[in-house]
């Protein structure tokens, strides 16, 4: 680290400690037995369970080993993560470049990634071809989260071969390895990086390595950068700005971010000064960039993404590795979205997201945001697999709206009431009478397509700052194969805001670790019931969750949602298409990609086909929550051992259902602003905004 008053920045490196001179320090050495830390970390609202050979111990939760600190989701603008900007990367990247010593390449630590989990995982940033290791830049805070981060810095006149490279990169794996042999180590490449990661996986099969590849040079022999070569050895020096203008994609990208960040994504007022800032900065950027960009330079680079590309390309079929491949549709460099396409397919345990609006410089877009990928593709783990439960990271506030943004439609259309009942009985308007420790099970009806679903968990987020981790069909996780199911990019949302796929393990630790949870006895089967079944409970004849919430005293709270009659009719059921040839092959095949459940159940309860219904939209009503009395089993571990009595409560839950049901069927018959135009004129006398009022309790 610096020493006071003298502004030295010293990296490690395993050949040589270099030093650098900078005004100011905003990077750390990373000393070469520093593989693994122990920094206190921030506490965050997430369960931590501790662990033995990179599993979870049994009985152990977060709550007994970290310190909470709450998140408060009500702010409807929460104030912006603190993140860097391009304007930073510009100035840093200005200054890296100018105090460059030389040297051989070596590692640094943001100094904003101090503080982070002691058991966080081991992250690698593997540079592109500007080799400064500040590609990451917007996102350091957020990733010194949940990381121990290093950045490889390649200074510029350094000529090291890609070999040289690639094993620089394998030693610190190899060492990081052996420290921590149980925790798994990330490499994140972009571009010139993706090839090294893919390289090091291939010759190191049996470390435990997480790929997060962006736009990777694997297709460099495809792109427009190969003629470069034999043009620039034969160019006068008078003719090389003309090359330097065939690579406009490399100097208009990141002025492009700014305009579109402009357009896009932030209100006015504020990214006003944040634009001006970053197009201030743009002349400070191009000057690097013409240091950056000399001839022998250039060479250099160009010939080391063609034996990157090679070498990585020749090796790719032994990568064992789980990847996750992030391509961009406007990459000017790379043809990286079919290169994306690729990839998924020859890499053996790989994922991918695609960012249309993107291009090359994937990290700089001010829309990207790493940590909230690698949440929504499950791709954050501290041990050898990925836990579901321990491993879960919660939605920040920021991540919250911006999912709730799309669905803004659905929350003005239906105004969604809600009611619960206090322990004396009384019902009342909101969800004061939610428990508030856990563990609690939410049990109730699963309404058309699941259409209750984000108003019910967003409202108790708002209100009772409750984080509802809701048991899930395996779909949205997992595939058999690939075909006509949505890609699983579509569910990423539900994985942030902590959906689980249905398990017994995954329900037993979600009940140890204290949680709330929301169980649909009904499953699939209700979501898509046939027509004229609104309201109907298609439950399993056997109880499925009574004897496990018992066992850990969990609160058993039944809950109604009514309202999908007043905004859609089926028209065309299960039923209706498996009638049809065409229909039934589809259902065949859907069904067939996902994982099946109740597999040993009998009767339609087993029947969970993937199909959509046709249904006929109506003019948006109202929807209507109603969570009764908490049911207690505190106390009632033993006497639920038995069948009958773990039954005879089953079908209490299932009683009090039906009885929620009925009671909001009842009840909204008396709201006068059941429907949408008196709640429109309503909310327009008095803001869209307002709680619009309903029927009283």
């Amino acid at each position: 680290m610096a020493a006071a008053g003298t502004g030295a920045l010293v990296f490690s490196s395993p050949f040589s400690p270099v030093r650098l001179r900078r005004r100011e320090t905003s990077w750390r050495p990373i000393p070469l037995s520093a593989v693994s830390s122990t920094a206190t970390p921030n506490t965050i609202k997430t369960t931590t369970t501790s662990r033995e050979n990179g599993r979870p111990r049994s009985g152990k939760t977060g709550t007994e080993e970290a310190e909470r600190r709450v998140i408060d989701y009500s702010n409807p603008e929460p104030e912006p993560e603190p993140r860097k900007r391009l304007k930073d990367f510009f100035q840093e990247w200005h200054e890296l470049i100018r105090s460059d010593g030389g040297g051989p390449p070596r590692w640094f630590s943001p100094l904003e990634c101090g503080s982070r989990d002691p058991n966080s995982p081991l992250l690698l940033f593997l540079p592109g071809i500007d080799g400064t290791g500040l590609g990451l830049i917007t996102h350091h805070h957020k990733l010194g989260k949940i990381f121990d981060m290093w950045c490889l810095h390649i200074p510029l006149k350094d000529r090291t071969s890609y070999m040289g490279l690639l094993k620089l990169v394998e030693e610190t794996v190899r060492s990081a390895n052996y420290t921590s042999p149980n925790r798994p180590i990330y490499l994140v490449g972009e571009s010139l990086g993706g090839c090294i990661a893919l390289d090091v996986a291939a010759r190191n099969p049996d470390i435990d390595l997480v790929l997060i590849l962006a736009n990777p040079a694997t297709s460099f022999s495809r792109s427009q950068l190969p003629p470069l070569i034999p043009l620039l050895e034969v160019m006068p020096d008078h003719l090389l700005p003309v090359v330097k203008h065939t690579l406009t994609s490399l100097i208009g990208e990141p002025l492009r971010l700014a305009v579109d960040n402009l357009v896009k994504g932030l209100p006015l007022p504020q990214t006003d000064g944040q634009f001006s800032e970053d197009i201030v900065a743009l002349p400070t950027y191009l000057s690097v960039l013409t240091d950056v960009l000399p001839r022998e330079t250039l060479l250099w680079k160009l010939h080391m993404l063609k034996s990157a590309s090679a070498s990585c390309n020749s090796h790719l079929h032994a990568v064992k590795a789980q990847s996750l491949i992030l391509c961009s549709g406007r990459d000017q460099l790379l043809p990286s979205r079919e290169e994306g396409q690729r990839l998924y397919k020859a890499l053996p345990k790989c994922e991918i997201r695609r960012f249309e609006e993107s291009g090359h410089f994937l990290f700089l877009d001010d829309n990207i945001d790493l940590v909230t990928v690698l949440k929504g593709a499950s791709f954050y783990r501290r041990g050898k697999y990925f836990d579901y439960v321990s491993d879960f990271i919660p939605p920040t506030p920021s991540e919250f709206r911006k999912i709730l943004e799309p669905i803004r439609i659905l929350f003005l259309s239906t105004s969604p009431v809600m009611f619960s009942t206090l322990e004396d009985g009384k019902v009342v308007r909101g969800l004061a009478g939610m428990p508030s420790e856990g563990p609690v099970l939410l049990v109730g009806y699963h309404m058309l397509l699941g259409s209750e679903l984000y108003p019910l968990i967003s409202q108790i987020l708002i209100e009772r700052n409750i984080l509802v981790r809701g048991l899930a069909h395996p779909f949205a996780f997992m595939r058999l194969k690939d075909g006509r199911l949505p890609e699983l990019s579509t569910f990423d949302s539900y994985r942030i805001m902590g959906a689980v796929p249905v398990s017994g393990p995954n329900f037993y630790k979600l009940l140890s670790a204290k949680s709330h949870i929301l169980l649909y006895p009904g499953g699939m089967r209700e979501a898509l019931h046939r027509k004229g079944e609104e309201y109907k409970l298609c439950w399993p004849e056997q109880s499925e969750f009574v004897r496990m919430a018992a066992r850990f005293g969990a609160k058993i709270v039944p809950f109604g949602a009514i309202g999908e009659d007043d905004i859609a009719q089926v028209v065309f059921d299960y039923d209706d298409l498996m009638k049809i040839p065409y229909f039934r092959s589809e259902i065949e095949k859907l069904t067939a990609e996902g994982v099946k459940l109740r597999t040993d159940a009998t009767g339609e309860v087993a029947n969970q086909d993937v199909h959509l219904p046709g249904i006929l939209p109506k003019v948006p009503g109202r929807f209507y929550y109603y969570f009764g009395k908490p049911i207690e089993t505190e106390g009632r571990k033993q006497e639920l051992r038995d069948r009958e009595k773990c039954h005879e409560l089953y079908l209490q839950v299932k009683s009090e259902v039906q009885k929620c049901l009925a009671y909001l069927k009842e009840k909204r018959e008396k709201d006068p602003y059941r429907n949408i135009l008196p709640r429109l004129l309503y909310q327009a006398q008095h803001g869209f905004t307002s709680e619009v009022p309903s029927f009283e309790p």
